[in-house]
């Protein structure tokens, strides 16, 4: 970790390639927003290596960017059509993401009303907003990823300002989620707890506190495959949970997450 400028974190190659993306994109008019650790450092200034750019759509508008990045020369992959696809050149490559891979995190117009206009690799662009930020990512925990250090310096630096009722709308009823992330930032910066509104932790202690109070579900339902699509398969496989991914519950397919289950332990 360090404080480079983004340039320096990446090969000359690489850092024409991400800024040649969004150059094009932005000429041809097609709504994208900027993600992943270049947002990250633009909230919080913190510069990383980072293998990719991040880059969010529509769903909708998922194949026109991948039409118009193809007549710019570069290879084009849907490699996830639930939420995910890849541009290459060469090793090098820019991930076109238009909702989570559990399926829950769907970018709609939200994510574009509240965006952040800065400058990225002295591009003008759009960020992801930080509340839909935090939304995504305290679902990545897996193994070889967790982002709860970014969850929690983007708190650090943002939350004073963030807009918390549409961060409680966002999170839902996996708002004990929110909470847990929360409970671990006043862990991690004790002295920073007033960056965390009071009237949000007690709106969720009281939720969790009237939780208490009342008896379990009956269904077996196993909410750790939303958080990682590996530790928890052995649950849905051998121990009879229902995988909270599918409908009623979750909003993926069978085949989906088939898809997304064969491709655990390939390369990225």
């Amino acid at each position: 970790m360090s404080f480079a400028t983004r340039q320096e974190t990446h090969d000359p190659s690489a850092y024409g390639f991400y800024r040649q993306v969004l150059i094009t994109l932005r000429a041809s008019q097609v709504p994208f927003l900027v993600g992943g650790a270049d947002a990250c450092e633009c909230y919080t200034g913190i510069v990383r290596p980072t293998k990719d750019l991040d880059l969010f759509v529509f769903q909708r508008d998922c194949r026109r960017v991948f039409q118009i990045l193809s007549a710019a020369g570069y290879h084009t992959d849907l490699t996830f059509p639930h939420w995910l696809g890849k541009v290459f050149c060469g090793e090098d490559f820019v991930d076109v993401i238009f909702s989570s891979g559990n399926g829950l995190c769907r970018v709609d117009e939200e994510w574009f009303t509240h965006a952040v206009e800065r400058a990225v690799m002295d591009v003008p662009v759009r960020l992801c907003p930080p509340e839909e930020m935090l939304w995504e990512k305290a679902f990545v925990k897996e193994r070889e990823r967790y982002d709860g250090a970014d969850i929690a310096h983007i708190l650090r630096a943002c939350g004073e300002h963030l807009d918390w009722p549409r961060l409680l709308r966002r999170f839902d009823t996996n708002w004990r989620l929110l909470l847990s992330h929360l409970v671990l930032f006043g862990f991690i910066y004790p002295s920073e707890r007033s960056q965390i509104p009071d009237w949000v932790t007690q709106e969720l202690l009281s939720r969790l506190q009237n939780e208490l109070c009342s008896a379990p579900p009956p269904d077996r339902l196993c909410q750790g495959t939303l958080l990682s699509r590996a530790q928890y398969l052995v649950d849905i496989m051998h121990w009879g949970y229902v995988d909270a991914r599918l409908s009623p519950s979750g909003c993926l397919a069978k085949e989906e997450i088939d898809h997304w289950t064969a491709a655990i332990g390939q390369k990225p």
